[in-house]
């Protein structure tokens, strides 16, 4: 690998953490040696890339740097084509129309030589299965979330029972057939996963729920996580 080749690939193994990365990591994932990660980070900060740390604890990129977005390898395309790929075929109108758009912007900027990815992948998401039926506005409970709006429910279970509550949005799941929300709901005071085809209406409100969506959803990662692996044993 050249030095600029490795010097790129530091900076963007930094960028994808914001947790110190050791010269042990980095030199490990470049399989290259650590006395030459420690020359490339010292070129790096000579050259006034915004490097914080040292050696033996670790090094963080600080925000506020960025590359040109031209700088992307024939993998990092294949990536962003198939995961276009999957979001066209498998998700609302709105965001399968910007998947569309995405895969036609980076055919657009990526140069002569990396189009053919682009335009004749390598890689395909598996034919998609039906979506259930649904009636929720998807793009509304995207913003929801973005803007940390409470929404009211009306809301079929798996018995047939209706129900109406407020919950607190914090996430979408797309899967193959189906779609589902998770939400802090307030009746069960408790995280809940709403599937937007039994959702019979759905009103955003005015009012913002009085945490982060990204706090929360952290806080149900981690309960998923418990509760999972206290089942395993």
């Amino acid at each position: 690998m050249r030095k600029a080749d490795r010097l790129f690939q530091i900076v963007q193994l930094l960028r994808r953490t914001s947790r110190p990365l050791t010269a042990e990591s980095i030199a490990s994932e470049l399989e290259t040696s650590k006395r030459s990660v420690y020359r490339d980070i010292a070129a790096l900060m000579a050259q006034r890339v915004p490097i914080r740390g040292e050696a033996g604890i670790g090094y963080v990129l600080e925000s506020g740097f960025d590359m040109p977005p031209l700088m992307l390898t024939p993998d990092e395309i294949e990536a962003a084509v198939l995961g276009a790929q999957w979001v066209a075929a498998r998700c609302d109108p709105a965001l399968a129309r910007a998947a569309r758009d995405l895969i036609a912007k980076i055919a657009a900027i990526v140069p002569e030589r990396l189009r053919p990815i682009v335009l004749e992948p390598a890689v395909a998401s598996p034919p998609s299965w039906d979506i259930l039926p649904e009636t929720l506005d998807m793009a509304a409970i995207r913003a929801a979330i973005r803007g940390a709006r409470k929404v009211v429910l009306k809301y079929r279970d798996e018995r047939d029972v209706e129900s109406r509550r407020t919950v607190w949005p914090i996430m979408v799941a797309y899967r193959e057939t189906t779609r589902i929300v998770v939400a802090w709901c307030e009746i069960r005071d408790d995280f809940r996963m709403f599937r937007t085809d039994r959702v019979i209406s759905a009103e955003v409100l005015d009012d913002r729920y009085p945490a982060r969506p990204a706090t929360l959803r952290a806080r149900w990662r981690a309960e998923m996580k418990t509760r999972y692996s206290v089942g395993d044993q």
